[in-house]
């Protein structure tokens, strides 16, 4: 965001969202939240203090990531290097946090910004200006990759094939050298492109958002069943690439079309966890879950569900698990992947 002027209205709706009150489960259990965004968009607000509201609501959050989203750019400098302003605003707030002034959770312990890779090897200069911004917080890179021709489905990739453009894979081969990780947004038929880049870069810590993106709406909509077969095998082969992981979230977007946001009432943790139960145990099935992590995708997935909902479901949906594959999915999978220093004891 380089300038407050465009009106975002929130599609939160908190009254809605308030008719849906359940009692957390399992509140000592510990979680890493690896995907959240920060953001003052005219009539959207999704600051630290709406952030704490959220891990403060029932379930024991212990640290967070932060994904980028195009909030506080530099207004001015060069184009190339003011998406660090987006680090420099989140290092600050996460330095609030561990102030241990705002409750136990490491706030922003992660930090994944976005940098222009087809600058190619000149992104350098953006690399080494987000870690020095970082505060020793800055992770990884998320550059999306989500390109459709059919309004309204969501797109932010500035052109088609981004994934195997030469100038983008010489930009992308500057990360591992850094200790950076790339976090990939893109549709479920765009799955395959990143399985290519993945098999380019073996030392290249990717992670899939969203399970990839599943599309139920527009030229989507009625084929539930297809889809969900062309997803599936998607991941499967995206599976087989030892330096992917996924995020198991995302859901909540309306283009997934699962129903989650337009009911009389918001979902409970139970409608959510049997509509996420084929998309979640697939990944689980394919990547294990040393490889999977839970994420909340919020204040995107607000739309649909609370933060204490969506963390129950993800509850209900383990149950059965051991405690090991339990701790990999909702903290140890995060932590490793992001190389948090998590708190003694969390």
């Amino acid at each position: 965001m380089t300038a407050r002027t465009a009106p975002s209205p929130s599609l939160v709706r908190q009254e809605w969202l308030d008719r849906r009150i359940e009692e957390i489960l399992e509140p000592e259990l510990p979680i890493v939240d690896p995907h959240h965004h920060l953001w003052d968009r005219p009539g959207w607000r999704y600051l630290l203090d709406e952030l704490l509201a959220d891990l403060h609501s029932g379930h024991r959050i212990v640290a967070t990531v932060f994904l980028q989203c195009g909030a506080m750019h530099r207004a001015t400098g060069p184009e190339a290097l003011r998406p660090v302003g987006e680090t420099e605003f989140v290092n600050g707030v996460a330095a609030m946090g561990a102030s241990g002034g705002y409750g136990p959770a490491q706030v922003c312990a992660g930090i994944v910004g976005h940098a222009d890779l087809r600058l190619g090897a000149r992104v350098d200069a953006v690399l080494e200006a987000h870690l020095r911004a970082g505060g020793g917080r800055f992770r990884g890179i998320r550059h999306g990759a989500a390109r459709n021709d059919t309004r309204p489905l969501p797109a932010n990739a500035p052109m088609p094939g981004l994934l195997a453009d030469a100038d983008f894979r010489a930009g992308f081969a500057r990360l591992a050298p850094l200790g950076l990780s790339f976090d990939a947004w893109l549709h479920h038929p765009q799955i395959d492109e990143l399985t290519a880049l993945a098999r380019a870069f073996p030392d290249t810590a990717i992670v899939l958002d969203h399970v990839g993106g599943p599309l139920g709406t527009g030229p989507y909509a009625g084929r539930r069943e297809a889809e969900f077969a062309r997803w599936a095998t998607g991941i499967r082969a995206l599976a087989t690439c030892p330096n992917v992981s996924v995020k198991l979230g995302g859901l909540g977007m309306p283009f997934t079309n699962l129903g989650l946001h337009d009911g009389p009432d918001p979902p409970s943790s139970e409608r959510l966890a049997e509509a996420s139960r084929p998309y979640f145990e697939a990944c689980i099935a394919a990547f294990g879950p040393e490889r999977c992590m839970f994420e909340s995708n919020f204040p995107v997935d607000k739309e649909s569900f609370s933060y204490a909902i969506y963390w129950n479901a993800c509850k209900r949906l383990t149950h059965g698990a051991s405690a090991s594959d339990r701790a990999a999915l909702f903290s140890g999978t995060a932590a490793r992947f992001y190389r948090l220093d998590l708190a003694e004891g969390a």
